[in-house]
């Protein structure tokens, strides 16, 4: 029996608590109300992706969700709707970890780009193989072009961070997955519960992983912004819910 209130499940008279994680795409950013590829460019969030995100904290708290340790990637969409949804669950104070392997996947040569007037260009089937297949990267940014250098100027500090230049789901997938075996999985276990606040794609990449998605499964999966994805898993780890 799980209880869903209270995160434990009850064999006789042992007590099984779970380990909560929450996932939760940021709120919607700038770009994506203008219909424009994001990737690693670093845009703010809308009027109503700030509404999101207030509306994804009141429902965690009015569910009952604690949250002891939290994660998000370097990206300021990510960072703000951290922020919100922390201060609307009390738990400001809770230890955060930024990491750039929550990054949106990159989308090279399109970022900053309006996805109508790509398809227009590329059409509509080229487009949404970049978008959606696992293994298709879209153009690379060309060396010079002026966003690898904005993007090489802002993680100058940070020697761990790639000057990538584009991305497929499957390269995200590849560092989602070390960002959990190193970082999230044990502060979970640790902490009891998590609340990890990222991007589409990186969280497609996650779920790939936790559920053991084929690539197939994940082409199909949508996370839409600032709905929180509740996941239970056991004191070994495993995935229960």
């Amino acid at each position: 029996m799980f209880c869903m209130f209270c995160n434990h499940s009850v064999a006789g008279d042992i007590i099984f608590y779970m380990k909560e994680l929450i996932l939760l795409r940021h709120g919607e950013s700038q770009w994506n109300a203008e219909n424009r590829f994001t990737g690693w460019a670093d845009v703010p969030l809308s009027v109503r992706g700030r509404r999101e995100a207030e509306l994804a904290g009141r429902r965690l708290r009015e569910s009952g969700f604690t949250c002891r340790e939290a994660s998000c990637s370097l990206l300021m969409r990510a960072v703000h709707t951290l922020n919100i949804v922390l201060a609307g669950l009390d738990c400001a104070w809770v230890p955060v970890h930024k990491d750039w392997r929550l990054n949106e996947r990159h989308y090279g040569a399109l970022q900053g780009r309006n996805k109508g007037a790509v398809e227009s260009e590329a059409g509509e089937d080229a487009v949404q193989r970049w978008r959606r297949a696992y293994d298709c990267p879209p153009p690379p940014l060309p060396a010079g072009d002026e966003r690898l250098l904005v993007q090489a100027q802002r993680y100058a500090a940070l020697p761990a961070v790639p000057l990538l230049q584009t991305e497929s789901l499957k390269d995200t997938h590849r560092r989602v997955r070390a960002c959990w075996e190193e970082v999230l999985r044990p502060r979970l276990y640790g902490a009891g519960s998590m609340l990890v606040v990222a991007h589409g794609n990186s969280l497609r990449a996650l779920l790939m992983h936790l559920r053991g998605l084929t690539p197939a499964g994940v082409e199909q999966l949508e996370v839409p912004t600032a709905q929180p994805i509740r996941l239970l898993f056991d004191d070994d780890m495993k995935l229960q819910a």
